[in-house]
């Protein structure tokens, strides 16, 4: 089974960080969401307290396959400035694991370096942030290689649909999407 890691930090969007994780529990997969600060709290972009499930202290970051960025402009400013969150997603990008990243997230993945020349579905407006990455326009979600990307807390679904199918196969995702009745 896949073991999957999800940053959080102060000002991440809620609805894009918890529909991850949601989704992905719901197909069984062992996501936890990690704090980039030494507590388990973080307050969202709308200030809605969020537990998480460890602190990036607590955490073995080498022991997971695949990495969640979710966005917020603030929570994204925050992950950026996290040493430890930008070598992981080198570190995972150079092992060929899964890096998924949505909204301004794909800004996080551009800051570590790891989007030239990539397709990139992003926030509106974050295009000339994504570091040598082609912007996929509006398209909600764009798999390039190890790279998922998504446009927003509206795309939150189909991203977190894209993750499922490429983890476990189209029938997999297609199975969710009628379970939590998405029609999109």
């Amino acid at each position: 089974m896949n073991k999957i890691l999800i940053f959080m930090a102060d000002g991440v969007e809620e609805v894009e960080a918890l529909t991850v994780v949601d989704l992905l529990r719901r197909q069984k997969c062992d996501i936890d969401m990690v704090t980039i600060n030494d507590s388990r709290l973080v307050t969202g972009s709308h200030n809605i307290m969020l537990s998480a499930d460890k602190s990036i202290t607590e955490a073995d970051i080498a022991s997971y396959d695949v990495l969640v960025i979710p966005g917020g402009l603030k929570g994204t400013a925050n992950l950026k400035q996290e040493p430890v969150v930008l070598n992981t997603i080198r570190d995972f990008d150079a092992a060929g694991k899964l890096v998924c990243a949505i909204c301004a997230g794909p800004t996080v993945l551009a800051a570590a370096g790891i989007t030239e020349g990539k397709k990139i579905s992003s926030y509106p407006g974050t295009e000339e942030d994504l570091n040598g990455g082609i912007s996929a326009g509006e398209a909600e979600v764009s798999v390039d290689g190890n790279i998922i990307t998504s446009r927003g807390l509206g795309t939150a679904i189909p991203f977190s649909l894209s993750i499922i199918e490429y983890l476990f196969g189209k029938d997999a995702s297609e199975e969710m999407r009628k379970k939590i009745v998405y029609k999109g």
